[in-house]
């Protein structure tokens, strides 16, 4: 027969303290001395002891499971908000259930509700989901925005304004006049986000900002704007990220067009790698871990108050997006004297 499983009752027995003790020691890490901290946690190691998840759900009506759902897991943005998030959910006690979905808002929406049942909340990382539908969804689940403002939701959006307003005021000083911005897809809030930015900074340093169409934020969509890129008369670039900033940057080494000597360009992110290129790409970047361990941390908020409330819905006041992230600009050999 299976051994049976250890108990917390278990624990104390060994330990000589009462099972509440283990209890706070096991959930609340911090709420018991430090000596007494160890003896449990040594004890729960010497009697593999793990958490009843589903005895515990049945008792305090949690999963401890928080949903996760990003566009692309391959891009290092939302790598670096999955790793904030999980060292946030960790340090609670939760986990994270990660979900991909490129594919369409719809398909986002559609995760989303076959997860709800299963986690205590969701996160929805730079999300196509239409306005209303998300309000609709956090009125039913505790849920936290990434890389988006959506008033009535909380959010946590990155802010834009420092990392941008430094790269157009070092352009101006190099001379440079007139910069061609291209975006991401057309449905990307934080895509037009930056340009509006963009724009306004822009005017602010004598610069003139035009725009490419909307389309997929990749490598290759910055490789067959070349042409285009070159026509424009621009002669600088910003990219809505840096894999299209990197693509662009490729396809123009393979053609013999000099960066920055003939055109300069600028990416956004600063994601792993972005350095590596020749020249090393000039790129506007965030704390996107830190990003991601706000999100739980807002989120975990959400979810004890609808507790006590019995619905996740408010009336919109919590739902004040919070900008204490600034990007910063990392000024590299891609960008020069126009």
């Amino acid at each position: 027969m299976p051994k049976p499983q250890a108990t917390i009752y278990d624990i104390a027995a060994l330990v000589g303290v009462n099972a509440s003790t283990v209890s706070r020691a096991l959930s609340r890490p911090g709420r018991v001395s430090a000596a007494t901290q160890r003896r449990i946690e040594d004890a729960a190691r010497e009697l593999d002891y793990h958490v009843n998840t589903v005895a515990r759900a049945v008792k305090t009506g949690r999963l401890q499971t928080i949903g996760l759902l990003v566009p692309d897991i391959a891009y290092a943005v939302y790598q670096d908000i999955l790793r904030g998030a999980e060292r946030a959910a960790r340090e609670v006690d939760y986990v994270v259930l990660v979900g991909e979905e490129f594919r369409s808002a719809q398909a986002e929406l559609d995760w989303a509700r076959r997860v709800r049942a299963a986690v205590d909340g969701v996160i929805l990382a730079s999300p196509r989901i239409p306005d209303a539908r998300i309000r609709e969804f956090a009125g039913d689940k505790p849920t936290v925005v990434v890389n988006r403002v959506l008033n009535g939701v909380p959010s946590v959006v990155p802010d834009v304004a420092p990392g941008v307003r430094a790269a157009v005021v070092r352009a101006a000083e190099l001379g440079h006049r007139r910069l061609l911005y291209i975006p991401g897809v057309g449905s990307s809030w934080m895509s037009r986000s930056r340009w509006d930015i963009l724009e306004a900074a822009g005017a602010e340093a004598g610069i003139e900002a035009v725009s490419a169409p909307p389309g997929m934020p990749s490598r290759r969509r910055g490789a067959e704007l070349a042409d285009d890129v070159l026509a424009s008369g621009c002669s600088l670039v910003i990219a809505f990220n840096d894999l299209i900033a990197i693509g662009l940057l490729q396809e123009l080494q393979d053609r013999g067009v000099p960066v920055p000597e003939r055109l300069s360009i600028v990416g956004f992110d600063n994601i792993r790698g972005s350095d590596f290129t020749s020249p090393r790409l000039a790129t506007i970047g965030a704390p996107l871990n830190e990003a991601g361990g706000q999100a739980v941390r807002m989120l975990l908020a959400r979810i004890e108050g609808s507790t006590d409330r019995g619905t996740a819905a408010d009336d919109g006041g919590p739902g004040a997006p919070s900008y204490g992230l600034a990007t910063v600009f990392h000024e590299r050999g891609s960008l020069g004297p126009a």
